[in-house]
Parts: structure tokens; C-alpha cells; sequence
């Protein structure tokens, strides 16, 4: 009998806007998405955490966001930056403040720990997430027993735009070819595709995250789409 093959669906940017929410809602209740990473200081976000609450089967974490930055003409710019991730102690003070405004909006503990544009792969962010989540024992993303798959994603090399990556038929690919074990494969669904940044890229994702050929592949190969929390419950060790 062959080794269990688990996969977590997870749309990041969950709260940032209507458009995106929209696209998340829809990616999970007709499409492959399972699980969601909540922005809390979005625009969206009371509307997404309503959102969650009529969704019992849609897992909720945090995404932690420290800052957004923009790659204008090969040279990445900050658009805003709500701490200096260096400082350990701003990091540690705001870290508990969004795990707060998370409890506020949903009424309990985030799912799983990941955080926006991956600051959290550095130091200090990485080892105070990573204590966080050994204290809540929820997964920290790029840590741990589940595996992280990027490769569904609409920009490239200098963020040049690659649509051919976010297609139903590269996304049924890698959806049929993950490994044994629990992986997470991330995504952006939006709805609209909202002037500048990666909205364009959204939409695309989302039509592949709802198209049936895509959930008839994860059947074929004996996949089972499912939440962080089912993932590392069905595995052993």
C-alpha cells in the first residue's frame, strides 16, 4: 500500500480586499482550496472573518504582515512598512498584536503561522514565529513536517509575468505529482483583477483552482485535499 499523499490548498491574502475575499470563498467552496492565511490588518478582513464563520471546513491562520514590497524597474521598494523586521523587539510586540486581532475576529487560535512575502524565513521574525507556533503547536510555514510548494504563482525572475504558470493543466500537474506526506501548495485567488500588482494573476488562478479537471486529477492520484490540522492528524509520527 502506497504512502499517504496529503495536500493543503492554502490562499494567502486572505482580508486585503473584497476582490480577493471573494476569490478565496469561491476558489474553497467550488474549486481545491481548503485552507486561508488572514491578513487582520486589511481592508477586508471583518468581511473575511464573517466569511470564515459560515465555513466550517475552511482552515484559518495567520498571515503576519510586516510590510509590502514592490519590484519597480529590477529594484524592490517598500510600499509600506508597519515594523522594521530587524527589531526584534517591534517584531515580538506586533506578532502578538495581529495574534490578538486574530482572536478578535475569529474567536480563537489561528490554524497554522505563515507570513506575508515570506519575512518570516529571516531572523528575528523565524525564531519568533517559530516559538509562537511551538507554543500554539500549529504548523509554521517552510518548517515542520509539511513540505511548502510555490510553484503555483503568476510572476517570475524580476516578477516579469509567467500566466503559463497558473494554468488548470500546470496546476492539475503539480497537484497529481506531490510526494508522499503533507504538503502545502500555496495560492493567490482574487476575483477582480485590480489595477497594478499581481491582480491580473488572481483571476487566473482562481478560474484554475475552480476548474474540475483539476479535482479530478487530485482524485486520479489518490490525493486528499485537506486542512492543516487533517494533514498532520492523518499522518504518523
Amino acid at each position: 500500500m502506497s504512502a499517504p499523499r496529503r495536500l493543503v490548498v492554502n490562499a494567502d491574502d486572505f482580508g486585503l480586499s473584497e476582490g480577493v475575499n471573494a476569490g478565496i470563498v469561491r476558489a474553497h467552496e467550488e474549486g481545491i482550496v481548503t485552507s486561508t492565511s488572514l491578513m487582520v490588518h486589511g481592508a477586508g478582513a471583518e468581511a473575511a472573518a464573517l466569511a470564515a464563520a459560515r465555513l466550517p471546513a475552511l482552515g484559518v491562520g495567520l498571515h503576519l504582515d510586516l510590510a509590502e514590497w514592490e519590484c519597480v524597474d529590477g529594484e524592490w521598494r517598500a510600499v509600506y512598512e508597519r515594523v522594521d523586521a530587524a527589531d526584534a523587539a517591534a517584531v515580538a510586540a506586533e506578532l502578538e498584536a495581529q495574534l490578538g486581532r486574530f482572536r478578535e475576529l475569529l474567536g480563537r487560535e489561528p490554524g497554522h503561522l505563515d507570513s506575508h512575502q515570506h519575512v518570516h524565513r529571516s531572523e528575528p521574525v523565524r525564531s519568533l514565529m517559530g516559538a509562537r507556533a511551538k507554543e500554539l503547536r500549529v504548523p509554521l510555514r517552510h518548517h515542520g513536517r509539511v513540505r511548502y510548494c510555490g510553484a503555483f504563482y503568476g510572476r517570475g525572475h524580476g516578477n516579469a509575468p509567467q500566466p503559463g504558470a497558473v494554468t488548470p493543466a500546470r496546476l492539475a500537474a503539480l497537484v497529481a505529482g506531490i510526494p508522499a506526506g503533507a504538503t502545502e501548495l500555496c495560492c493567490h485567488p482574487g476575483r477582480d483583477p485590480e489595477p497594478g500588482g499581481y491582480g491580473a494573476e488572481r483571476v487566473l488562478e482562481l478560474e484554475a483552482l475552480c476548474d474540475p479537471g483539476v479535482r479530478e486529477a487530485a482524485d486520479r492520484a489518490e490525493v486528499r485535499l485537506c486542512t492543516f490540522a487533517e494533514a498532520l492528524r492523518d499522518l504518523p509520527g
